[in-house]
């Protein structure tokens, strides 16, 4: 199948129309981008010639075509172009003529003395919305510093929470938490920038940074006593930083139950019956009584949640409305019958990586729905002669940049 032949700019979604001038690699821009796309957007993704370092990431039944890249870059176009080099620099800013929004991951000073930074662009779109995903504010003193998921949970107190949770050890989360926090504020930046030009029809530069948008994220959550001046108590969130709060083990398995609520908890009380004596203890009492004693609180429910069996404990909450889910694991979400109706879970066949799942775009639209299929991740510069034709290139021209090594195709 020749992908480049069959791609069509996709006229579905709320974003059918907008053209994405994507210089992003790794998690946090992709992540950004690939929901673009979903949402309607045309995106071109500008690859080095070594190609996005996630596609080199495995397990993978191909070289450069790891998993995380295919989920990350579905319905997206891949040129390779040496932006180091002039005419590939060159044709950058041509195909950025043509697009509305301009997204890059590269550090801002890199970004100026490649000759791609805002007014650079701008005198060539007066439209540009010109997006910049950093690791900090460029106002402040680490503007300049390398910025990865790591690093930053480090330094918005990820490892220092778990510490608080109980981990031996301060931790990581275990996912590119840091990349996608950013990358959710980064999708709706470039859409919120997108409306205010269709109000005054100018574009502007908008800059996304990691530690700020983290920052916030953790803050919210844990400043606690902190938020007052003089302090009046400890930072953290007691609920959630008490080692009971997890999934409660029973006596066949794992449950997750969550009895928030005065409602939730008079009908746990309801289940488990007068003979624990639970309804009468003044810890049980409030809202804040249950917060200030939540050590103990969640600890009895865990001794509690062991007596029965998993089967029979969803049989009760459900019948009155106690929150529960099953503890999953991945392979259990790719068959979750939820995930599987909505058409978020879906199996598709890669013309070139074979079988394979695919998710959708979880939101759901009355009138400007996104499509719910995508052409598949592209191979490295597999696009790379059509964009050019399509920025004005010609074939003997197209030929000539290949030689020179401005850019690459993946034939």
């Amino acid at each position: 199948m020749n992908m480049a032949a069959s791609y069509s700019a996709s006229t579905a979604g709320p974003l059918a129309g907008v053209r994405v001038l994507d210089l992003t690699s790794v998690v946090m821009g992709p992540f950004a981008t690939q929901i673009l796309a979903q949402l309607g957007a045309e995106v071109i993704k500008v690859e080095t010639p070594e190609g996005d370092n996630m596609r080199h990431v495995g397990p993978m039944n191909h070289a450069g075509m790891g998993p995380i890249f295919l989920h990350a870059n579905a319905g997206k176009r891949s040129i390779v172009l040496d932006l180091k080099h002039p005419q590939g620099l060159e044709a950058a800013l041509k195909m950025a003529e043509g697009c509305d929004v301009f997204i890059s991951n590269v550090r801002p000073q890199a970004l100026t003395r490649l000759g791609l930074d805002y007014e650079a662009v701008r005198q060539r779109n007066l439209r540009i919305v010109h997006v910049s995903c950093c690791g900090f504010d460029q106002d402040g003193p680490d503007a300049a510093r390398p910025a990865y998921d790591d690093l930053i949970q480090g330094a918005t107190g990820v490892p220092w929470l778990m510490g608080e949770y109980g981990s031996p050890e301060p931790a990581y989360v275990p996912t590119t938490l840091a990349d996608r926090v950013t990358g959710l504020h980064t999708v709706y930046a470039v859409t919120a920038a997108l409306y205010a030009r269709s109000q005054s029809g100018e574009g502007q530069a908008v800059v996304v940074p990691m530690f700020e948008a983290m920052a916030q994220f953790i803050l919210g959550d844990h400043m606690a006593g902190l938020t007052f001046q003089p302090p009046i108590g400890k930072p953290g969130y007691a609920r959630l930083l008490t080692p009971h709060r997890k999934p409660y083990l029973t006596s066949d398995g794992m449950l997750c139950v969550l009895i928030y609520n005065d409602k939730h908890w008079k009908s746990f009380f309801e289940v488990i019956g007068e003979s624990e004596g639970l309804a009468r203890d003044p810890r049980f009492n409030t809202h804040s009584a249950r917060a200030a004693h939540i050590d103990e609180v969640y600890a009895e429910v865990a001794r509690i949640i062991r007596t029965r069996t998993t089967a029979q404990w969803r049989e009760l909450l459900d019948a009155v409305d106690v929150p529960n889910m099953p503890m999953n694991s991945p392979e259990d979400l790719l068959v979750n019958p939820q995930l599987r109706a909505t058409g978020f879970v879906s199996d598709t066949v890669h013309p070139t990586e074979g079988p394979m799942h695919t998710l959708a775009h979880p939101t759901k639209w009355s009138a400007t729905p996104p499509a719910r299929s995508f052409s598949p991740a592209p191979r490295l510069g597999e696009h790379t002669r059509q964009l050019l034709e399509e920025a004005g290139y010609s074939p003997e021209r197209i030929h000539t940049l290949i030689e020179q090594g401005a850019c690459r195709t993946d034939t």
